[in-house]
């Protein structure tokens, strides 16, 4: 990325300071909101057993066909993953309020927003929202299934806003997660120890706890780890 930053400004479309721009939004973009989707996944894999044992399946299942080793094709392979991530962000975007200014007078129904009006969307809101997602609270990454996903409005999924201005990180951002929590889930069982339903949130410009979560990790004996630790309490 900054190599093609650099060659545009070398070509006048960009300064120093249009670069120094960028590069701050893609290291606070990549960084702590990856970061974030990571531990809620974790979070959630460990109170799910069931489903943390499927995605495990599905690992090992991908591993065994490419000789003990996630690639980059092979992390693309991890369908029921990717679904579990889709829904860890339906549940807590790690951007959940983008604000925009209406360029000019938008109708809304029966109501206008001026233009110049600063508007906030609610994407943790949308998210929950029960015409959309029945029983909202629940975590279900099968709501990704293509066929449900085609069957939902295209804006009603908003982890990485839309249109124009959507994130250009996402598909990085996905695989970043996935190369984290696949080889964990594969050497690990994950248990909880604080659970989500007695977390406070913290509403900085990332979604994140009020405090260090704690999850632990008991070592799964196989050909792929080998360990002789005991559980381990591991904190964020």
């Amino acid at each position: 990325m900054l190599d093609l930053l650099i060659a545009a400004s070398q070509e006048g479309f960009l300064t120093d300071l249009d670069i120094k721009e960028q590069v701050d939004t893609f290291m606070f973009a990549g960084h702590e909101t990856t970061a974030m989707g990571i531990t809620f996944a974790l979070l959630l894999l460990a109170e799910h057993k069931d489903i943390q044992e499927r995605v495990r399946i599905e690992i090992n299942t991908v591993m065994q066909e490419n000789g003990g080793k996630l690639t980059m094709s092979s992390l693309q392979n991890l369908l029921y993953l990717d679904r579990c991530l889709k829904e860890t962000l339906r549940l807590y975007p790690s951007v959940f309020l983008i604000s925009r200014k209406a360029a000019k007078d938008v109708k809304l129904q029966s109501y206008i927003v001026p233009a110049g009006t600063t508007v906030h969307l609610n994407i943790y809101g949308v998210h929950r929202d029960p015409n959309f997602w029945p029983n909202p609270e629940v975590f279900d990454p099968d709501r990704f299934l293509p066929e449900k996903v085609q069957k939902r409005h295209p804006y009603s999924y908003l982890p990485f806003s839309a249109g124009l201005r959507n994130c250009i990180g996402q598909r990085f951002g996905l695989l970043e997660m996935k190369t984290i929590i696949a080889p964990l889930v594969c050497n690990f069982y994950l248990e909880p120890v604080d659970y989500l339903k007695d977390l406070e949130m913290k509403t900085a410009l990332v979604l994140r706890p009020s405090h260090p979560v704690r999850i632990r990790f008991v070592p799964i004996e196989c050909e792929q780890f080998e360990t002789n630790i005991g559980r381990t309490d591991v904190r964020n």
